[in-house]
């Protein structure tokens, strides 16, 4: 890619983020709806686990209530951020045609929705920002503010989201070969809920669960930029960590332009 490539890169990313932050920032009450149904299970999940840490002496899994606090607060955050494009979408994509368009302009349509995607994260963030203080009011969480943990989430919760938009853009393709993949993303949704810290921290799990999500692309886009914020994990953790988010996002970037090739010269469709 070509230097000028690159800049004009770089400004259609631009564009596509303004556009997401615009469109949802314009429809902020319905946003902010949305992100209120978010609370729920992060709400019923905190309640049940500090219940039972309140029957234990105050601790379960290395975690108090205030930890436990901590982290279901900054959940609410994450999840945000791990909004992406639902491969069930792709089967409408394509009953209607609308790649048509898509595959008509010069930049893959990659870009325009992780761009799209990107720009609407930090509406949403504004948005978060009176229902964390709410949160915060309510459960008193404990977090010990450090520079470099603030540094690192900043980076860590970006890449969580680069990694799950292309968890789900791969699984996509799978709608080029078949009409009937709710039933795959649903097994991979199970997955992700208990592999990926969202139902419970993984300590609390047992020790061959915790095992396994290390080779899951699901704990690095979710607990992980928890834990880095709330300050669970040392600095060679944390580069550690950034460093699986890395090489999932590399993997799977690969993974999708390979399985795109063959899955385009596959699509036919009408369309209105």
């Amino acid at each position: 890619m070509t230097t000028e490539n690159r800049f004009s890169l770089v400004r259609y990313y631009a564009a596509g983020a303004r556009t997401g932050f615009q469109r949802d920032l314009q429809y902020r009450m319905a946003t902010f709806m949305v992100l209120v149904g978010f609370l729920i299970e992060p709400v019923v999940y905190l309640s049940v686990w500090s219940a039972v840490a309140r029957a234990q002496g105050g601790m379960v899994g290395g975690f108090d209530e205030g930890q436990l606090a901590a982290y279901y607060v900054v959940w609410t955050l994450v999840r945000v951020y791990n909004t992406a494009f639902d491969p069930k979408a792709w089967e409408w994509r394509i009953r209607q045609g609308r790649i048509n368009t898509f595959l008509s302009q010069p930049v893959h349509m990659f870009h325009r929705d992780f761009s799209f995607f990107m720009g609407s994260k930090i509406a949403w963030t504004i948005l978060w920002i009176p229902i964390a203080v709410v949160l915060t009011l309510v459960f008193r969480p404990s977090i010990e503010w450090h520079v470099v943990n603030v540094a690192a989430f900043a980076i860590a919760i970006w890449g969580g989201y680069a990694v799950r938009f292309l968890v789900l853009y791969v699984m996509g393709m799978i709608n080029f070969w078949t009409t009937r993949g709710a039933a795959m993303f649903g097994i991979v949704s199970a997955l992700e809920l208990i592999f990926s810290g969202r139902l419970v921290p993984l300590q609390l799990l047992p020790d061959w669960a915790e095992s396994i999500s290390t080779w899951l692309p699901f704990r690095w886009t979710f607990q992980f930029p928890i834990e880095v914020l709330i300050g669970r994990l040392d600095t060679t953790q944390i580069a550690a960590g950034i460093g699986y988010q890395a090489a999932w996002a590399a993997g799977l970037g690969l993974l999708f332009t390979v399985v795109w090739r063959r899955a385009i010269r596959r699509y036919e469709a009408v369309g209105n």
